[in-house]
């Protein structure tokens, strides 16, 4: 019989599983599966923390610990009591149950959560829970009448890498910024410069790629506070993990018309261990830098539903085009939009990577050469 720990899931943003399901191919995990909202593996708590260590683009690691089916809330107790909860949350541990349902006779979610909630602090041996220590996520996903439970292992979500204590308006998230690269097939061969960079994601996500730094190598995870956990383990992840470091072999830069935001970069870009192989550049799109060689020129562009649609914001993409062609003629292109309309102002003949969703807005990747005949 398989232990509680066996199936495990990382949760992706929409579009992002099948980079993931690579990511874990790559990592040597077991029976690798992408599906709707990311992607179904197998392992021990080696994987488990190996997946939190390196995945650049999952938002959670969960671990798929029990079914139980159940028609009435008596019962849904009396089974959830059953579950091994005492390997995963000590008794000194907060709970945080979140539960959704589809089609099943048990529909009212709060409830549920309150089930749940009752049922572990009765298996844990405790009438009430804790008001402080340590915070345990249990998800709760009702399907007609069966109920999956998961252990979030991972605590904060993945995209928060601790380097980015500070943000501009509208920053990309770290998982998105590192799927675009994934996606694209980038990890280093070649220069990228990001000419809207904002707070720096795609510079810095691209560094940590291009020197194959595990982004999740200087935080904490819910993990770590299991009774079961090993640091032993950890650590030797972690070192293992330092020996597969590498010098970056590009120049990586960003640029914004804004310095406050542009120093809000430098200062992430430190944080994060990438500051000496990064450059910043204070300098509006339109006057990016020429350079005659080749590389990825790569962006978050603002678009409608951040500054308004209007001539502005067709102008705005027309230039990316321009600079492509005018400055950067040897260099690819790459950006998200939510437009395909907006997307072709660049004149370029763009064509759509991936269909992915920035901030709840489902927008296309996007890339272009040179070479496109325009429309």
């Amino acid at each position: 019989m398989k232990k509680p720990d066996d199936r495990l899931f990382a949760v992706t943003a929409p579009g992002l599983e099948g980079v993931c399901a690579a990511e874990l191919a790559a990592l040597g995990m077991a029976e690798v599966e992408a599906v709707a909202g990311g992607v179904e593996f197998c392992g021990g708590l080696r994987e488990i923390y190996l997946g939190n260590l390196w995945l650049r683009t999952a938002s959670r690691v969960l671990v798929r610990m029990g079914e139980v089916r159940s028609r009435d809330f008596p019962d849904l107790y009396k089974k959830t009591v059953k579950l091994p909860w005492g390997r995963f949350i000590r008794p000194d541990t907060r709970l945080r149950v979140r539960a959704v349902s589809h089609g099943s006779r048990l529909g009212h979610t709060g409830r549920i959560s309150a089930t749940v909630a009752e049922a572990v602090n009765r298996a844990l041996g405790r009438k009430e829970q804790p008001e402080t220590g340590p915070e345990q996520l249990i998800l709760a996903r009702f399907e007609d009448d069966l109920c999956q439970f998961s252990v979030d292992s991972s605590g904060e979500l993945l995209h928060r890498r601790g380097y980015r204590e500070e943000a501009g308006a509208a920053p990309l998230r770290e998982t998105l910024a590192a799927g675009m690269l994934l996606l694209l097939g980038w990890q280093g061969q070649v220069p990228l410069a990001d000419p809207m960079c904002g707070s720096g994601s795609l510079v810095i996500e691209a560094a940590l790629l291009a020197r194959n730094l595990p982004p999740g190598r200087a935080r904490r995870f819910a993990f770590m506070d299991w009774p079961r956990y090993r640091p032993g383990l950890w650590d030797a992840l972690r070192l293992e993990a330092g020996r597969s470091e590498r010098p970056c072999p590009v120049p990586l830069a960003g640029s914004d018309q804004d310095p406050l935001v542009l120093e809000l970069a430098r200062r992430n870009a430190l944080r994060a261990g990438v500051a000496e192989v990064t450059a910043w550049d204070c300098r509006p799109l339109q006057q990016l830098q020429s350079d005659a060689g080749c590389g990825l020129l790569i962006s978050n562009p603002p678009y409608g539903e951040r500054i308004g649609r209007g001539p502005g914001l067709v102008e705005l993409f027309r230039s990316l085009g321009q600079v492509l062609v005018e400055r950067r003629p040897g260099w690819s292109l790459a950006f998200l939009c939510p437009d395909p309309e907006l997307a072709r102002q660049t004149d370029l003949a763009p064509a759509c990577r991936a269909e992915l969703h920035n901030g709840g807005i489902a927008v296309g990747l996007y890339t272009a050469t040179r070479g496109q005949n325009p429309r």
